[in-house]
């Protein structure tokens, strides 16, 4: 089994900055692929953004490129996803999820095997 933990979520406003963590239990050498995803109060959940192997970035939700950059750090197993230029709208429990076997589609997010607890991310104007 393996554990994701998130951190780095909170409270702030419109034009902040924020940078979420996940830390996976495994190594993320040989991960095949690796995501932040949202849901906020009352719908569906929604991917944010998603690396591939090979830091090959996969993949950014419309609204949130040129906001936010997604990156991982192999050497310490953990993910990231660098918030800019919040708006309210972005207001959500942020999740990591990942996928260490081959193949599947991770973008849509029922191909990944793990996923963490979440982080809360409030932005107020």
């Amino acid at each position: 089994q393996v554990e994701l933990v998130e951190s780095g979520g909170g409270s702030v406003h419109t034009g902040d900055s924020l940078r979420l963590s996940c830390v996976a239990s495994r190594s993320t050498y040989n991960s095949y692929c690796m995501g932040w995803f949202r849901q906020a109060p009352g719908k569906e959940r929604e991917v944010v953004a998603v690396i591939h192997a090979g830091a090959m970035v996969d993949y950014y939700h419309d609204s949130v490129k040129g906001r936010f950059t997604i990156s991982e750090d192999k050497a310490k197993n953990t993910l990231y996803l660098q918030m800019n230029s919040l708006v309210v709208e972005d207001t959500a429990m942020y999740y990591c999820a990942a996928r260490w076997a081959y193949g599947g589609a991770c973008i849509g997010g029922d191909a990944m095997d793990y996923w963490g607890n979440g982080t809360l991310v409030t932005i107020s104007s």
